[in-house]
């Protein structure tokens, strides 16, 4: 994005990648379906990227989710919204739209190098690389967009790597965290049966805040995205006391008092399963994580039994690994940037996407956000290009 907005202006534009091929955690995000960014209104959308609301809102106010819709569609691939108001590409695909990006880049004239690692500045500031041959290279801009990427998913090309270069360029960084991860739950020998078992529509709250969607039922815990999005509230609360706890409601829809009507009806001769099924809807692996954060058995009391549905504790011991994560927080502040992106302690040389500080849950936020940082540090590179010479 950031070598698009450079071409547009007239420069000449050589990208850089140490991957044989380049995007591939772009297509990565296409296995889902590409889920570009979200259709709901502003002030929501900014609200999801938590304590970086404030320096990400002129990025994403200069090129909206609107834009990002624009764009896609001038390379052929319309979007819709889906009934989560999240926005994808008719095709449901990464592919078609890179492609068809990639070549109007080339057609621009773009400069692609793969196979290139980043090994930071030489001592007259020139950028150096690896080549695959294990041969230095050396480059001297006029200016620098650098798009690293966070640290989750190595393979793809995101290691993280370049932390250690900046580190020691004096720019200020926040270690990398795990964001939209999994996490560890210690089940019972019962409960662990159920690996691989989906529970769709639920709630998950931590600290106050809570997600509504779906959970997989994993060996060592819970993934999907009604856990993912409590990332930055569950990381706090294990650095705080070293475990984290979450409730659990797996009727959202009723209210506590409709649900608790629901179960004073008789159950006659019924199991337990079976008037839980019955009368409240659950399916196996509801009921039987019910029964996981009950300890065993239930409440018969309606309203206890609601209360327990709507809000069943659960201990997290911890969150999954860094290079499984779906995404980073962590990487360079923005107080080391100025406001068009630039490094404080490198003039010229600008920074985007998940390589800065910042984090959001999935939903189309994680790709916008990226987009826009990308737009703004290339509009910066531009405007620094045209100062007036000293």
């Amino acid at each position: 994005m950031a070598a698009e907005r450079l071409l547009a202006a007239g420069l000449g534009v050589d990208l850089y990648d140490r991957m044989p091929s380049v995007g591939r955690k772009f297509l990565m995000a296409g296995r889902g379906g590409l889920n570009l960014t979200h259709s709901e209104d502003l002030h929501r959308f900014l609200s999801r990227y938590g304590n970086a609301e404030a320096r990400l809102r002129p990025a994403i106010e200069k090129f909206s989710a609107a834009a990002l819709r624009q764009w896609a569609d001038d390379l052929g691939q319309e979007t819709f919204v889906g009934t989560s108001g999240r926005v994808f590409p008719k095709s449901l695909k990464a592919s078609p739209l890179l492609r068809a990006w990639l070549g109007r880049l080339r057609a621009a004239g773009l400069n692609i190098h793969t196979r290139h690692r980043w090994t930071g500045w030489d001592e007259h500031g020139a950028l150096t690389f690896e080549s695959a041959e294990w041969q230095s290279v050396t480059v001297v801009p006029d200016v620098t967009v650098l798009a690293l990427g966070g640290a989750s998913w190595p393979r793809l090309g995101s290691d993280g790597a370049w932390a250690s270069i900046l580190a020691a360029a004096e720019i200020d960084l926040a270690p990398f965290e795990a964001s939209n991860v999994g996490v560890k739950i210690t089940w019972s020998e019962i409960f662990r049966g159920f690996e691989g078992e989906p529970i769709k529509r639920l709630s998950v709250t931590c600290d106050g805040q809570t997600e509504t969607g779906e959970a997989v039922v994993t060996r060592t815990g819970l993934e999907g995205g009604a856990v993912y999005g409590l990332s930055a509230a569950i990381r706090r609360q294990l650095a705080a006391t070293g475990e984290a706890q979450i409730q659990i409601d797996v009727r959202p829809s009723f209210s506590h008092g409709e649900l608790a009507a629901k179960l004073g009806v008789p159950r006659n001769k019924q199991s337990t399963s079976t008037f839980l099924r019955k009368a409240a809807g659950l399916p196996p692996v509801a009921i039987a994580l019910v029964r996981e954060g009950a300890g065993g058995s239930l409440p018969t009391d309606p309203e206890a039994l609601s209360r327990l549905i709507k809000a069943i504790p659960l201990k997290v011991t911890g969150i999954g690994d860094l290079h499984r994560a779906i995404s980073t927080a962590g990487g360079v502040r923005f107080d080391a940037l100025d406001e068009h992106m630039m490094l404080k302690a490198r003039p010229g040389v600008f920074a985007a996407g998940e390589m800065l500080d910042w984090e959001a849950p999935t939903g189309g936020y994680l790709l916008q956000a990226t987009f826009a940082t990308a737009v703004v540090a290339a509009e910066g590179a531009i405007e620094w290009l045209a100062r007036p010479a000293k």
